[in-house]
């Protein structure tokens, strides 16, 4: 669904949403949650069942920012308390994000299937976003005991780090720390865009991937990276990749934020 309210990636973070995207969101809620009539439901019950119900039904799209609580009072013929505490539960479901300095914004959550091998560039374009990293480190060196182990390598043997911040939409999405051995990989310098395809280009696309997944907290450098608070949910997730032959081209920790992304499986039952 197209729209046209403010991104909270956009250069001015203080420009409005657009007026037309903003009258039909407040025409939405006054229906919605009935705002003009006695009910027994409080009233800021009542604006934020209508909030949430805009989110799922798209009304305003994931990354998009909601008017600032003054206009919705105002807008709304509330106060700016109702306002306050309807957003505030939606917060805490994580349904609205509040970053210090910048307005609410509605979550940005993305879902990854589980049976699925494919990078983390991959799974944004599919979604319609843009992908982008930030480098954190990047270094050729040794092999350590656990690396050499889970790679198949001797200790000592040379490996190429990778520390990334993968964002999308210029949203940070998860930290990822990858070792490949320096056979498929020599420099780090060798990657342009997706590491996979620089792999593909080498002749070492990985083919098939074991994949653990733990909940976690995040600590407070992550927290920092990821624009989250410290403490705040995280999912953990280690992919070992191999090649046609076994041999094991990558090793990956990802640390993604709990607010933004569901991990998907799809079970059936056995003999069905």
């Amino acid at each position: 669904m197209s729209s046209s309210f403010s991104s909270d990636q956009s250069a001015d973070r203080s420009e409005p949403a657009e007026s037309a995207e903003v009258e039909r969101l407040i025409d939405y809620l006054q229906r919605k949650g009935r705002l003009e009539t006695e009910s027994p439901t409080a009233l800021y019950r009542r604006l934020q069942d209508a909030l949430r119900s805009a989110i799922s039904e798209g009304i305003v799209p994931a990354g998009a920012m909601i008017p600032g609580e003054r206009e919705l009072a105002q807008r709304l013929d509330l106060s700016r308390v109702t306002v306050r505490n309807a957003i505030k539960g939606l917060v805490e479901e994580r349904l609205l994000v509040q970053r210090h300095g910048a307005r609410t914004s509605v979550a940005l959550r993305l879902e990854k299937p589980m049976t699925v091998f494919t990078s983390f560039s991959e799974d944004m374009e599919a979604r319609g976003r843009v992908p982008s990293t930030t480098w954190l480190r990047r270094e050729v060196g040794r092999a350590d005991t656990a690396e050499a182990m889970a790679l198949g390598l001797s200790p000592g043997a040379a490996v190429c780090r990778l520390h990334r911040l993968r964002l999308a939409d210029r949203v940070p999405m998860a930290i990822e720390y990858s070792v490949l051995p320096a056979e498929f990989l020599p420099s780090p310098d060798l990657i342009e865009g997706s590491l996979y395809v620089t792999l593909d280009r080498r002749g070492c696309q990985p083919v098939r991937a074991l994949q653990r997944v733990r909940a976690d907290v995040a600590t407070a450098h992550e927290a920092r990276l990821l624009e989250i608070e410290t403490g705040a949910p995280i999912l953990e997730m280690e992919r070992r990749c191999s090649l046609e032959n076994g041999r094991v081209v990558e090793l990956t920790r990802s640390r993604y934020r709990g607010d933004a992304y569901d991990f998907m499986v799809e079970l059936a039952r056995r003999g069905s």
